[in-house]
């Protein structure tokens, strides 16, 4: 069995067929015409699980760039669903014209930005979340916030649900209801624990005690003997099931829904003159993740020029999607040091899985 993690999978110069490409071009994933035919299947059959019905008109409002994932989802929710949409999620007052226009009775989005589409309903367009008419909201590919499921739940009168997506493919293998501890996978086998530090999968019930989840994609030709390490953390309280993650692991970041490539910050960083160290910092301080770059300088002529600035801006949208202020310190530094990441929201535990496991 092969253990792979996201900053570790194979090169996809020499993959064929549909290929999903992450926005850092670190991931590389090949679809073949047999492998998307098995992975609508398997969307198809978690969605079904949850609650995802003929008599439903379902919006997507996931990302559709080089992941893909709200493509997928889409076209496994029109083998499903009556009506299907993927507008993707930028844009809140946009996400509101689609929803009435397509009279959605099912809203799919991470659980960030269905709290940011209902503020902005209050606090912006002056609208009554319950005139949507939603029935359900599925979330998936963030940790929530607490409180997350219940609010929604009230504001919308929908029921609320969370798909857990795999987070290499974008598609939803597992589901569950708020009131769920743990998911239910779509088939046995798909899903499962391992402790951070070890390549060994633990096996039910299980001990109490923090472990990251993980995948065997069987339905995949080419990782189909993988085991694949997610990044993602839970706390194991006993028993058979894999609850949520609540954490994050590993030389990726989860921001917005995204995974960032801390190592490619780093690259992209180096080429830049005059840095002596950085502080990639994200924090949720309202609805939305916000990730801040802090930049010290090794010379003090470089704290007032706007041109590095830009240059490290620029080079930052080169590499990833997500939007990341660039914060200049006022003091300098002589001595050089590595970057380092500072998750205000709790989420990510560390970089290196083995000092984590200790």
């Amino acid at each position: 069995m092969t253990w792979l993690s996201r900053d570790a999978l194979p090169a996809g110069r020499d993959a064929a067929g549909l290929l999903l490409v992450s926005p850092e071009a670190d991931v590389v994933l090949p679809l073949t015409a047999e492998d998307r035919a098995a992975a609508l299947d398997l969307a198809a059959t978690t969605l079904r699980a949850a609650g995802v019905g003929p008599g439903d008109r379902v919006v997507v409002a996931l990302n559709n760039d080089g992941e893909a994932t709200g493509t997928l989802i889409a076209q496994a929710c029109a083998e499903v669903a009556r009506a299907t949409a993927a507008p993707g999620p930028r844009g809140r007052l946009r996400l509101h014209h689609a929803l009435e226009a397509v009279r959605a009775t099912t809203l799919l989005a991470t659980p960030a930005g269905a709290m940011d589409l209902l503020a902005r309903l209050h606090l912006e367009f002056l609208l009554d979340p319950l005139d949507l008419g939603l029935r359900h909201i599925l979330l998936t590919g963030e940790i929530p916030s607490p409180g997350t499921y219940a609010q929604l739940a009230s504001e919308f009168g929908a029921e609320v649900g969370e798909l857990y997506a795999d987070p290499f493919f974008g598609l939803p293998v597992a589901h569950r209801t708020a009131r769920d501890a743990a998911y239910t996978p779509a088939r046995e086998g798909l899903l499962g624990v391992a402790p951070i530090g070890k390549d060994v999968l633990l096996e039910p019930p299980y001990e109490a005690g923090a472990a990251e989840i993980v995948i065997t994609p069987a339905w995949h030709s080419t990782l189909a003997g993988a085991t694949l390490r997610t990044g993602q953390v839970v706390r194991l309280t006993g028993g058979a099931g894999v609850p949520p993650p609540g954490h994050t692991v590993g030389e990726h970041i989860l921001v917005r829904g995204r995974w960032l490539s801390i190592p490619r910050v780093a690259a992209a960083l180096a080429r830049i003159d005059g840095i002596a160290r950085w502080d990639l910092r994200v924090s949720r301080a309202g609805t939305l993740d916000a990730a801040a770059l802090h930049v010290t300088f090794n010379r003090t002529t470089l704290v007032k020029n706007p041109m590095w600035r830009s240059r490290i801006h620029q080079a930052l949208v080169a590499i990833t999607p997500i939007a990341v202020e660039v914060v200049v310190e006022d003091d300098v530094a002589e001595q050089a040091r590595p970057g380092t990441v500072t998750d205000l929201r709790g989420h990510h535990l560390g970089r290196d899985r083995a000092a984590v496991s200790e």
